[in-house]
């Protein structure tokens, strides 16, 4: 679990309404389901006109997801995984790592390793891994591109729910009573566009591409590591290339060396 997108998402809600309490404002001002399905509703489907129902499934299911999913990049454990393989085939062959495949934790490394062992030509095994790597990397771009897009519909929505709101309350100027009641429950609509915009769909969409990045970049270093095993490279060199994808505190070689 990410924390910190859970801490992220509840400290903005909790603010908005944390706040509204502050100034004695009742939830009850701030809850119209009239607001809630015109917005809500406007923005889906603005979304469904510009997507294929296949990205929708997939924001909506992994983007979600992946959100709220903590990712590890740490690869420290996986250039280990890689570095043992590469002396492993260093010294007795590419063949040899055949036994070390059912202990190899990382589930993308070990699948790059068949195409090792099966002997397929380093220059296909690497068109191999970039095209997956694209492919993941692209729907999962998408998906944060939608749900990004829901934040630059909804406020727009929002604004129409408010002046639809306003249209009625002008229809009824003959009650005085009524006109600021339902000045106020016209602007909840844009409260509603606006916060669901700036705390939850932009701020999501942002996280799934940048968590796509960080899954690009872990299959970029089994890319590089794969084809140091096929071309023999020296392990020690091999595991110094790969430390390149650490962050600088988990490098174990320094600016001397």
């Amino acid at each position: 679990m990410d924390l910190v997108s859970l801490i992220g998402t509840f400290l903005g809600i909790g603010a908005v309404v944390g706040g509204a309490m502050l100034e004695h404002l009742p939830l009850s001002a701030i809850t119209a389901p009239t607001a809630f399905i015109i917005v809500m509703g406007g923005t889906l489907g603005a979304i469904l006109l510009s997507f294929p129902m296949s990205d929708l499934k997939r924001a909506f299911t992994e983007g979600l997801k992946l959100v709220y999913r903590n990712l590890d990049t740490d690869y420290r454990p996986l250039i280990e995984e890689i570095t043992k393989v590469a002396t492993v085939a260093r010294k007795e062959g590419v063949l040899a790592i055949e036994g070390l495949r059912n202990s190899i934790v990382d589930e993308k490394f070990k699948k790059a390793l068949k195409y090792v062992i099966d002997g397929f030509e380093p220059k296909t095994v690497v068109e191999i891994l970039e095209a997956d790597a694209y492919f993941e990397f692209e729907e999962m771009e998408v998906a944060g591109k939608l749900i990004e897009g829901m934040g630059g519909y909804s406020p727009t929505v929002g604004i129409v729910g408010a002046v639809l709101g306003l249209i009625h309350v002008m229809r009824n100027l003959s009650n005085p009573d009524e006109i600021g009641p339902g000045i106020a429950i016209a602007f909840v609509a844009t409260v509603y566009g606006v916060g669901f915009a700036n705390l939850l769909f932009m701020p999501m969409g942002s996280k799934v591409k940048r968590k796509a990045a960080i899954m690009q970049q872990r299959s970029e270093l089994i890319k590089v590591g794969i084809q140091g095993i096929q071309e023999g490279l020296n392990p020690h060199f091999l595991k110094e290339k790969l430390e390149v994808f650490l962050d600088h505190k988990y490098r174990t070689h320094g600016e001397g060396h």
